[in-house]
């Protein structure tokens, strides 16, 4: 369930669960802790989540704690909406794949632990169903890609024409 925080008019956020003020840091450290977030503009109920985030990674950008590459910064702006949906598809399926990898190294080295005897075996009820999901969610990762792979040709494809004409 995601976190709503309401933004008013003089710009200050309000997480509506917790009933507090909170701060761009606040919000930057509830999302590391796995917390989803949505943040709407209390007049209107207009979705200012992805503007908010954007906001936390300049803030972040300003004190150079996650410079982002100038070369790239002007090649999303000069591509405009294509590249950017692109983008934003690409990192996440990126990060989606990581977060898989990261899974399955730990039941690996839990499992390895568990046969060498230094830890306790495990047998959590489930496990085979948890197994079947992960083979589910990695094909369809599969899929993204594959998809991803195909819009990244025609991208290439379009801007190839546009440098040619």
């Amino acid at each position: 369930m995601a976190y709503v925080i309401k933004r008013y008019s003089n710009r200050k956020l309000y997480d509506t669960q917790e009933s507090r003020y909170v701060t761009l840091e606040d919000l930057e450290e509830m999302i590391r802790e796995g917390k989803q977030i949505s943040v709407v503009d209390a007049a209107s109920g207009e979705d200012l989540t992805s503007v908010t985030l954007a906001q936390i990674i300049l803030e972040n950008e300003r004190s150079r704690r996650a410079a982002l590459p100038t070369a790239f910064l002007h090649q999303l702006i000069k591509h405009g909406e294509s590249w950017q949906d692109f983008f934003q598809n690409s990192l996440q399926a990126s990060l989606e794949g990581i977060i898989s990898s990261q899974r399955e190294a730990d039941r690996i080295f839990t499992e390895w632990a568990a046969r060498a005897g230094l830890v306790p075996p495990t047998t959590q009820p489930g496990r085979e169903e948890k197994a079947r999901e992960s083979a589910s969610e990695a094909e369809t990762l599969r899929h993204e890609l594959e998809s991803l792979k195909e819009k990244l040709r025609t991208l290439e494809r379009r801007m190839e024409r546009k440098e040619e004409g």
